[in-house]
């Protein structure tokens, strides 16, 4: 890799390919799967938040074991290969799991209750699988890789993955889920996931690493959570605390959103809304990446959770399809444009011989918090709205636009760590 901020072929197609297909598999987890707990086993919404919650954990687990291991050894493309591999075999089985599957194995009164507690611990296993060779792995490699000078660009184009991953999984396979073909569609982006887990054996070379020894493993593990470490690397820690507050503001509502445009606004072409501002917010992502390389991280982080924060608003009072397209392109816009320079200053404040460490801190604050907290604040507003619809007579919650106004108030708190960082910058 040469050192003007310039990248060769071969990496940026491991970059989208991986990125790509990682995203496409945790569009699946985060949004269809809540939707097939949803639709197939309960309406209970401590389900799915329960679900996400045990997810994260999990996740969270498995970065800091895998990012840590692959630091000691200097390599990640084995981690990436074989994880992706467990990874599509794991999400295909959950084609396999519902409550006339386990019928025959317990009572018809418990199976509802099992099939639950079925799914949830399958995703936990998948999460394992995922987390590991996507979170650490693969986000380590990509650290590995890149430079401050071309950070901006790379989180841009990473960002706009889970959009893109988005509009294929509806464009190519909600018409699976809306027929109830759940088997097939989980075997078939199963399929998809193993046999890139495949191709990136092949394609994914390993950087020059050096690789740190002093502590034994399980203390490099934990190595990030000692006082000693949030000393030693002030602006890595402020910036993981803006993501762990955008990460919980966009949990309050985003496990719940195509349940809320197809049960509440009962849009029923909510496809086509998805596909306009996620094609539109990608645009923009990758736009403001290159802004962000030019006018800086820290800069650019205010304006864009300004954005942010006004789509969410204009959310909660969009109604009908056109007005909660133009309200999701300003939410999305605003939610990729902090993405990015949240994601590129964790990579310039990661320490280069523990790249693989810092992906499991980022699990920590990004992930584990925001899933632990996020969605039962969802679910204590969905509950607190009692908004309901009827369907063949028998009655369901549904989420209410008052999830937008809740993650809008948990948004604000983001203005401490930001401000730091500015301080921190500007001292400098």
């Amino acid at each position: 890799m040469t050192r003007t901020g310039a990248l060769g072929a071969r990496t940026w197609t491991s970059l989208v390919l991986l990125g790509f297909v990682g995203q496409l598999a945790w569009t699946v987890e985060n949004m269809y799967l809540n939707v097939f707990v949803y639709d197939t086993i309960t309406d209970d919404p401590n389900v799915i938040a329960t679900m996400v919650a045990v997810s994260a954990v999990a996740a969270t687990l498995a970065t800091l074991l895998v990012g840590a291991l692959s630091d000691r050894v200097g390599r990640r493309r084995v981690f990436i290969a074989a994880g992706y591999v467990l990874w599509g075999i794991t999400t295909a089985a959950f084609g396999f799991l519902s409550p006339e599957s386990v019928s025959g194995l317990v009572p018809a009164a418990s199976a509802v209750v099992v099939a639950a507690v079925a799914v949830v611990a399958l995703d936990a296993v998948m999460s394992l699988f995922g987390s590991g060779a996507n979170d650490a792995a693969f986000q380590a490699w990509v650290t590995d890789s890149t430079e401050p000078a071309n950070r901006g660009r790379v989180e841009s184009v990473l960002a706009v993955m889970p959009l893109l991953s988005m509009l294929v999984v509806f464009g190519a396979f909600d018409g699976m889920t809306r027929a109830g073909q759940w088997r097939g569609f989980f075997v078939l982006v199963g399929a998809i996931i193993v046999v890139v887990g495949v191709v990136s054996w092949f394609l994914v070379r390993d950087r020059e690493l050096t690789v740190r020894q002093e502590d034994g493993y399980l203390r490099s593990v934990v190595h990030g959570l000692r006082p000693s470490a949030v000393r030693e690397n002030p602006g890595l820690y402020l910036a993981l605390s803006a993501w762990t507050i955008w990460g919980i503001s966009t949990q309050v509502f985003l496990p719940y959103l195509i349940i809320y445009l197809q049960r509440y606004l009962r849009i029923d072409g909510y496809a086509i809304v998805l596909a306009v501002v996620l094609l539109g917010a990608s645009v923009v992502s990758v736009i403001g990446g290159r802004i962000v390389d030019r006018v800086g991280k820290v800069r650019f982080l205010l304006p864009a959770v300004a954005v942010y924060g006004t789509g969410l608003v204009l959310m909660a009072f969009a109604r009908g399809m056109v007005p909660a397209i133009l309200a999701g392109l300003v939410m999305m816009s605003g939610f990729m444009l902090v993405l990015t320079p949240i994601g590129a200053l964790v990579r310039d404040y990661s320490p280069p011989d523990r790249a693989g460490h810092v992906q499991g801190l980022r699990m920590v604050f990004a992930i584990l918090v925001p899933m632990l907290v996020g969605p039962f604040i969802g679910a204590a507003v969905i509950r607190g709205a009692a908004e309901t619809y009827e369907e063949l007579g028998v009655v369901k919650q549904v989420p209410s636009p008052l999830i937008f106004v809740a993650a809008a108030v948990v948004l604000l708190l983001i203005l401490v760590p930001v401000t730091l960082l500015r301080r921190k910058e500007t001292a400098a």
